[in-house]
């Protein structure tokens, strides 16, 4: 698959729209407390600055009910903009209003706008032609570096495509970087080639499963999908998640993994808790010893060691999903351990999706992994193999 990339067309001078992902966490008091998203599109917006583009950035930024919603304003993202490039950022007042297409037109090179909370319209994620072609009026480039929502066919990303040709639009640093990474460790990976998949739920990781058992030469499974697949072999797991109505596809994968000679690591200790609670009363017991009413909120040591040594050759690791409820400390230590073992490989490692690269920046581990992606939904869909939305439109014939 071959991209069109900002580096390859002429955008010199010119009025250029990125699409960008600044959807990132804050605190009660409107804080930003990860800015990570935000620093990872400067490449492509210092790129456009250095070639004297007047620019026009655009994110959605969490999920507003109303239009205007005060607490999801772009405001404090432009804050940090104007710190991070030093230079002012105009802060537009709403999306597409008579107001802000005149901001935009007046821009002068080098000069950046914000756009407010694209999700303050309606037309946003209804993907509304209409209110595409009012944003694709403002620029004569359109660039995507917003990988985190590819996978989505919002206004944004999809619809206002359509009015760039190819000569036009183009992947920012950011997204050619993120599609490359996963393509090769997809399709070219150093072997042995080793998946850790953790998260709550089989159901959301069904088709990357189907799709990594074909690829990898290991799979450790963890977190609360890791009890689907316990249940399935026969374990009494208590009161533990399970999404009983996908057992028999989980069986479908442990005998897949069997047939291609992909060996498939399951826990061999949990912790449980009486209940999913910071403060429930906590032991920890091995995975045919959970008791009846309780639930297994973490790994154990024994879990942790085994895929610990699982890893020991791995030249690829991709991770996706924590191994526990990390957010709570009693129940962090599996995915803190797991976290440490994947900075010490030696492997090329990656890690895709938002609890996981949330988690490897908690414990310390975030600056030891080969690369951390900014999209989670996104990075599965494209394990899976899918063409993402965002993405298509950007392809070159080959």
């Amino acid at each position: 698959m071959k991209l069109q990339e900002i580096k390859n067309i002429d955008i010199d001078g010119k009025r250029v729209f990125i699409r960008c992902d600044f959807n990132v966490p804050m605190d009660e008091y409107n804080n930003i407390t990860d800015d990570r998203r935000i620093r990872s599109a400067l490449n492509t917006i210092r790129y456009c600055i250095d070639r004297d583009c007047s620019i026009i950035l655009a994110s959605h930024f969490g999920r507003p009910k109303e239009p205007g919603e005060e607490k999801f304003s772009l405001k404090p993202v432009a804050k940090r903009l104007h710190t991070l490039l030093k230079q002012d950022i105009k802060m537009a007042k709403n999306v597409v209003d008579e107001d802000t297409l005149e901001m935009a037109k007046n821009l002068q090179s080098g000069e950046i706008m914000l756009l407010e909370n694209l999700r303050y319209e309606a037309g946003e994620k209804a993907n509304e032609s209409e209110f595409a072609k009012k944003l694709a009026s403002m620029a004569e480039i359109y660039i995507n570096d917003a990988f985190g929502v590819s996978h989505r066919a919002h206004a944004s990303v999809e619809a206002i495509t359509k009015y760039f040709d190819i000569e036009h639009k183009a992947a920012g640093f950011l997204l050619a970087k993120e599609i490359k990474f996963f393509h090769n460790i997809v399709e070219n990976p150093k072997r042995p080639f080793v998946s850790i998949v953790g998260g709550s739920k089989v159901s959301g990781k069904l088709e990357v499963l189907h799709n990594l058992i074909t690829k990898v030469d290991k799979i450790l499974i963890g977190g609360g999908m890791a009890f689907t697949f316990l249940k399935a072999q026969g374990y009494e797991v208590g009161k533990s998640l399970v999404e009983d109505d996908l057992i028999p596809e989980a069986l479908k994968i442990i005998d897949e993994a069997k047939e291609l000679g992909v060996k498939l690591y399951l826990p061999v200790d949990v912790v449980a808790a009486e209940a999913f609670d910071a403060e429930a009363i906590a032991k920890l017991v091995t995975t045919q010893e959970i008791p009846e009413n309780w639930m297994g909120l973490d790994i154990g040591p024994a879990t942790a060691q085994l895929f610990r040594l699982a890893l020991g050759d791995a030249n690829t690791i991709l991770w996706n999903g924590p191994m526990g409820v990390y957010e709570m400390e009693k129940f962090a230590k599996g995915s803190t351990r797991i976290s440490n073992a994947v900075a010490q490989s030696y492997a090329t490692t990656v890690v895709g999706g938002g609890d996981t690269a949330d988690l490897v920046r908690v414990t310390g581990d975030e600056e030891d992994m080969t690369f951390i992606s900014t999209g989670g939904g996104a990075s599965l869909e494209l394990i899976e193999g899918k063409v993402l939305p965002g993405v298509k439109a950007l392809v070159l014939e080959e």
